[in-house]
């Protein structure tokens, strides 16, 4: 008893990480009393997720100079056909990899063969080169460009000018310390006779990495004759050099395996209780952060007992080509292991090769000639996008994705997103990092957060679904700005895209306005770009026009940098202007020009542009002097979870304030045809999870200030729009008549949809539809 209450106390010191001292007191502790403080903070980091890569693998020469003494991957040069895997080969392995939905091509090598056998330095002359690093370099090149997977690399210890050669062709590499104990390199230990598994070399290879800033992967090996204090003195000396240069994105614990033929076939394996140990201790040592790994086909036994040690990753798993270090030991069916992870209330999830961080500060971490790759296949969480479904596309979801909609409950249902739900539901202000979690919902917290803000919307609003029936005219796509984003604007004379740069004259403004009216419209909506020649008398004209042909049409236009332009021009604040605009005819404002309200991410994609105060500078003003607006994001293009949830928290405060927004409208990026996608600068749009969540958040954090959440069915088309109406959306925005912007970006969904169109899909929900004015009258 007084050991178990020392140990107690030991862990209850214990703060983020474990100190050394701290970590030595528990040398001899059994792995279930570590557990908890493990567990624990595993969940603080990663919640109930657990990941792992789809990918292949593509030994690419199986020669190497060291001879550890468990290994059966290398071999020597008479075992071999040939030396090295030719391009095509290779090529060959990567494309089985990426039909059956891989993304990672993990190359697997020994360390500089051609330094031991000339039968590798002949094959390697053969293939014009000099080394293996070089052809290696190639290869990887050659398999990212024909089939898209993202290669990672485990060529053995290099020193900084290699880390930054290879550093091009992948976003992480790996190398594995394996051991600390010196010990293990003397006559007799299992690194005998292997120059580069000295902890010496290792180590100094593992700093150079560091310096080059690459991703790395590294970790223990366990079970090959060293002790517990050699295992927690290696992974100190890891955790040192992460601690200096933050480059270690996850730590494996792997068992030694005792192979036939080696000469540590007869040598014992370790205990998985060992294993267990192991792992408890390294997320001590390591905290809630960094990412722990146990292969899953290494371990015997209940591999959940793993999760309750502290692990949150299953490291690659492939569906196309076999272990080739472990080959005895088969991968385990992804499905089948998603289902027992959910038996024990975790989710398992798949990610890239390389980890959500470094996506994040790509710029720091990752070549610029692989931003395009990375983003391709990235969610907004930095985790791996699933199947085709985009935006405004006309791909259905694969099997993949419909499964990331589905869940069933899990044990205990006490999960940080269940009690930030609930916080919201009870009209608690929660911080910006619990809101952008919700957004990384799977399984049954996906089903958590989707049910309670339909069950909000049901509360706040009923079972009616409004639509108004409106016309778009967007006056000119010519534009002075250049953001990123857009696909619409042009410059003066610019015809590429989608048709040539016009500007629509007073008469047609007015001639639409009143077909519009004629054809049942209540509302105009008018944006365009900001025209060279255009000062703030086009806009007050503009008003004038549609007011002359049609007083009782609603004129909803400009976005708030068209406000602010119309002012500048005209040498007046912003809240003169908008009285002008006011007794001119404008009724409402559309809340667009928002796209992310963080300046981090507007000084990226429309550095031109008013900034996060103007906009909400602009809104205010508009609000105090009576004018309604809407609020808008567009998502799903650079930005992350946590800027999602700034730009809601800015939303929400100023309609506290304010009162002035009719509804919030979440717009999915369009990737098509927008020149930061088409320059490898962005992401795909959000991922259909991501769209509704979008939709489900937005009501529980604004459904008490701001009743309406609109859909955009324009961006969505109508089964998903309709998926929205039921996760927490109330609102089909408008008939609209013409759409121009999203179909510029690429968007097929259709420049129209009736009303009688729009009841049905609203009716075929067993929802009511109910037409609308712009402000929400009958």
């Amino acid at each position: 008893m007084a050991f178990v209450s020392s140990v107690a106390g030991v862990l209850a010191a214990v703060g983020e990480r474990a100190t050394v001292e701290q970590a030595l007191a528990l040398l001899d502790v059994d792995w279930r009393l570590l557990a908890p403080a493990a567990a624990d903070r595993r969940d603080a980091g990663f919640g109930s997720l657990i990941t792992y890569s789809r990918k292949v693998f593509i030994p690419l020469t199986r020669l190497c100079r060291d001879v550890c003494h468990y290994c059966t991957f290398a071999t020597t040069p008479r075992s071999l056909e040939r030396a090295y895997l030719n391009i095509d080969e290779a090529v060959a392995i990567a494309r089985a990899g990426a039909s059956a939905a891989c993304k990672e091509a993990l190359f697997t090598l020994g360390d500089r063969p051609e330094t031991r056998y000339s039968h590798a330095r002949r094959a390697l002359a053969e293939l014009g080169h000099e080394s293996t690093l070089s052809y290696l370099q190639e290869v990887a090149t050659r398999v990212r460009a024909e089939t898209g997977l993202l290669p990672h690399l485990n060529p053995g210890v290099m020193d900084e000018t290699e880390f930054r050669t290879l550093r091009p062709v992948a976003p992480s590499m790996g190398l594995m310390l394996e051991s600390a104990s010196t010990r293990l390199s003397q006559r007799g230990g299992p690194h005998f006779g292997s120059p580069d598994k000295t902890p010496e070399r290792r180590l100094a290879s593992l700093r150079a990495a560091g310096v080059a800033k690459v991703p790395t992967t590294s970790g223990i090996l366990i079970g090959i004759g060293e002790t517990r204090r050699e295992r927690v003195e290696a992974l100190l000396a890891l955790r040192d050099l992460h601690d200096e240069f933050g480059h270690l994105q996850e730590i494996i614990i792997q068992n030694f395996r005792a192979k036939p033929g080696t000469l540590m076939e007869d040598a014992p394996e370790p205990s998985m209780d060992e294993l267990a140990w192991t792992v408890a201790m390294a997320r001590l040592l390591f905290g809630p952060r960094m990412s722990i790994q146990v292969p899953p086909n290494l371990y015997v036994g209940d591999f959940t007992q793993l999760i309750d040690a502290g692990i949150n990753d299953c490291g690659g798993i492939s569906p196309v080509t076999p272990d080739h270090v472990n080959p005895e030991a088969p991968w385990p069916h992804v499905d089948r292991l998603a289902e027992r992870l959910a038996q024990r209330g975790a989710t398992l999830v798949e990610r890239l090769t390389v980890y959500p961080q470094y996506i994040e500060r790509r710029e720091q971490w990752i070549d610029p000639a692989l931003h395009a790759q990375v983003l391709r296949w990235s969610d907004g969480g930095g985790l791996a996008r699933i199947g085709a479904w985009s935006p405004g596309g006309s791909d259905s979801p694969s099997e993949q994705e419909l499964k990331e909609l589905t869940g069933s409950p899990a044990p205990g249902g006490a999960s940080s997103i269940v009690a930030t739900v609930e916080a919201l539901l009870g009209g608690v202000r929660v911080g910006d990092a619990a809101i952008a979690e919700l957004f990384t919902a799977r399984g049954a917290d996906f089903l958590h957060v989707q049910s309670a803000a339909d069950e909000l919307r049901r509360e706040q609003v009923g079972d009616e679904v409004t639509y108004v029936v409106n016309r778009n005219i967007n006056y000119t796509n010519i534009c002075l700005y250049r953001c990123t984003f857009c696909a619409f604007s042009k410059g003066r004379s610019h015809a590429a895209l989608r048709g040539p740069a016009y500007v629509m004259d007073l008469e047609e403004i007015g001639r639409r306005a009143d077909e519009a009216w004629q054809r049942g419209a209540t509302e105009v909506c008018m944006q365009g770009g900001i025209h060279p020649s255009f000062d703030g008398n086009t806009y007050l004209e503009i008003c004038r026009t549609v007011k002359r042909v049609q007083p009782d049409m609603h004129v909803h236009a400009f976005s708030p940098l068209e406000i602010t332009h119309g002012a500048r021009t005209l040498g007046i604040t912003v809240g003169e202007f908008l009285s002008e605009l006011r007794s001119a005819g404008l009724g409402s404002l559309p809340g667009t020009a928002a796209e992310i309200l963080d300046d981090e991410v507007r000084r990226v994609i429309a550095p031109d542009k008013p900034n996060t105060d103007s906009w909400v500078e602009v809104m205010r003003t508009a609000h105090q002097l009576g004018l309604r607006s809407t609020a808008t994001i567009m998502f799903g293009h650079i930005e992350s979870y946590l800027h999602w949830a700034r730009h809601l928290q800015r939303v929400r405060e100023l309609q506290d304030e304010t009162g002035g927004f009719t509804e919030f409208v979440p717009l999915p990026f369009v990737h098509m045809e927008a020149p930061m996608y088409l320059k490898g600068r962005a992401r795909r749009g959000p991922t259909l999870r991501e769209t509704i969540l979008m939709h489900a958040i937005s009501r529980l954090v604004l459904g008490s200030r701001i009743r309406n959440i609109q859909v955009s069915w324009v961006k969505l088309g109508p089964q998903w729009a309709q998926r929205c109406l039921l996760s927490g959306a109330n609102d089909l925005g408008g008939t609209l008549m013409n759409e121009s912007i999203s179909k510029a970006a690429g968007a097929i969904h259709g420049q129209a949809f009736e009303a009688p169109r729009m009841a049905a899909l609203i009716e075929q929900i067993d929802r009511r539809a109910r037409r609308r004015t712009t402000l929400y009258g009958s």
